[in-house]
C-alpha cells in the first residue's frame, strides 16, 4: 500500500506534551463555564469538595508530582478555602506548563522515566489526563446538582479535542 503524501511522522514525545496541553485547555474552558454562584457552594448533603476545591485539588496533585520530580521552580499551592477563579486559572496554567516540561524531558530519553511512577512517561500522561477528566466530571455534576448546570455548548465543547488542540497553540 503506498504511503500517504504530506502526512507527518508521528512524534510521540511531542504528542504526549500536546495531550496534556489539550487537557489543560479543557480545564480552562470548564473553569470559564462554571457559574460564580456555584464556585464555592458546598455540595448538597455537605460531603465532598466544592467546585473551587476540586480545581484546587487538580492543581495541588500536579504540585505533588512536580515535587516528586525534584523541581525547584514550583508554582504556589492553592488554598481551597479562599481561592478565586482567576487564581485557579493562573495556577493551573503554571502547573500545566511545568508538567509539560517534565513530560518533554522524560519523553526525550530512551527509558522515558518519571520518578516515582511506573512504567513510563506515556502512562504518566495518561494518568494525569484520567485524573483530571474524573474531576471534570465531578465538577459538571456538582454544578448541575447546585442548580447551575453548564450550558450545552460548554458540555459538548469539552469533547472538541481538535478545537482545544488549536486553542493550546498547535496546528496541523
Amino acid at each position: 500500500m503506498p504511503a500517504k503524501k504530506n502526512v507527518p511522522a508521528l512524534d510521540c514525545p511531542a504528542s504526549l506534551e500536546e495531550m496534556l496541553a489539550v487537557s489543560e485547555s479543557i480545564n480552562q474552558s470548564l473553569l470559564q463555564a462554571v457559574a460564580e454562584t456555584a464556585w464555592s457552594s458546598p455540595p448538597p448533603g455537605g460531603k465532598g469538595r466544592s467546585i473551587a476545591q476540586l480545581f484546587a485539588h487538580i492543581h495541588n496533585v500536579r504540585l505533588m508530582w512536580l515535587v516528586a520530580q525534584k523541581r525547584d521552580d514550583l508554582p504556589g499551592k492553592l488554598d481551597a478555602a479562599t481561592i478565586t477563579k482567576a487564581a485557579v486559572r493562573k495556577a493551573l496554567g503554571e502547573s500545566s506548563a511545568a508538567l509539560r516540561e517534565i513530560i518533554r524531558e522524560a519523553a526525550g530519553t530512551p527509558e522515558g522515566r518519571i520518578r516515582d511512577f511506573k512504567p513510563n512517561v506515556a502512562h504518566f500522561t495518561a494518568y494525569l489526563i484520567s485524573h483530571e477528566a474524573h474531576h471534570r466530571g465531578q465538577i459538571t455534576q456538582l454544578a448541575r446538582a447546585l442548580g447551575h448546570a453548564l450550558d450545552q455548548k460548554s458540555m459538548f465543547g469539552m469533547w472538541q479535542w481538535s478545537t482545544h488542540w488549536r486553542e493550546a497553540g498547535f496546528e496541523a
